[in-house]
């Protein structure tokens, strides 16, 4: 069955949907020993022989990874500047992994990591808001109505934002920070942190706990799992009507 291109390398754990894109155009590929540098260009993985960078791909099984992210790690397989990155913490997995979205150097938390490009760019398709949980604690304790314009929307350099779901999970009895449990659709660039600096309330700690129907629960930082058949079939059901051969995901760069 004919595919395009990206999406095979993408499904065989080549890159992510974006980078396979980026590889083809840069004439890295071939089909049958022809260069490919178009982007809508079908192939049958089944009977054409595919290459990157003069290797042929190979099918892997998919495996999908919920990973507890400390700060200070990039959320990226490689660094050029030899800082930590998520992949080092799940070096006995044989199979090529890849984030889905983006969690910040200085945040932390549930982070999903997997082979599966087809799964990852639906996820991330800006048609498909993904509910995203963190735990903010942030300078002094907000006022009900600083929460409220949360809540609402607020505007920020780029717009304004989606309605949150915002709650007091913590707050210091000498009202020296508060953590607050926030919840967004959307994936724009340190967005939580920017909205409570819009109510003056700095973010001091930012942990993700909840990514879509994933929830990190008491899975230790640094540490990670196999999504569980469950989980699996959720994230798959939740995206099911999604169509990725229009408009383009993006990458999110989300704390």
């Amino acid at each position: 069955m004919e595919e395009r291109l990206q999406k095979i390398l993408a499904n065989a754990g080549v890159a992510s949907r974006r980078k396979c894109e980026e590889l083809i155009t840069s004439g890295k590929v071939t089909v049958n020993g022809k260069v490919v540098t178009e982007l809508g260009v079908k192939a049958d993985p089944a009977s054409d022989t595919i290459t990157v960078s003069g290797k042929p791909i190979k099918k892997e099984a998919k495996i999908y990874i919920l990973f507890n992210k400390p700060k200070g790690v990039i959320t990226s397989v490689s660094d050029p500047k030899g800082r930590s990155v998520v992949t080092d913490y799940l070096k006995e997995v044989k199979e090529r992994l890849y984030p889905v979205g983006r969690l910040d150097y200085d945040s932390e938390g549930l982070l999903l990591l997997t082979n599966d490009g087809d799964l990852a760019h639906k996820l991330t398709h800006p048609s498909h808001h993904v509910p995203k949980t963190y735990h903010a604690t942030v300078e002094r304790v907000p006022h009900g109505n600083a929460l409220e314009k949360l809540q609402k929307g607020i505007k920020l350099e780029d717009g304004m934002t989606a309605p949150a779901e915002v709650e007091y999970h913590d707050i210091d009895p000498d009202g020296k920070y508060a953590t607050i449990a926030i919840t967004i659709h959307e994936g724009r660039n340190r967005q939580v942190r920017r909205m409570f600096d819009a109510i003056h309330h700095p973010v001091t700690r930012l942990k993700r706990i909840t990514f879509g129907g994933l929830h990190l629960n008491n899975l230790q930082r640094g540490k990670h799992r196999k999504l569980t058949a469950a989980e699996l079939k959720m994230l798959q059901e939740s995206v099911a009507g999604i169509a990725v051969s229009g408009q383009e995901s993006t990458t999110e760069v989300e704390d």
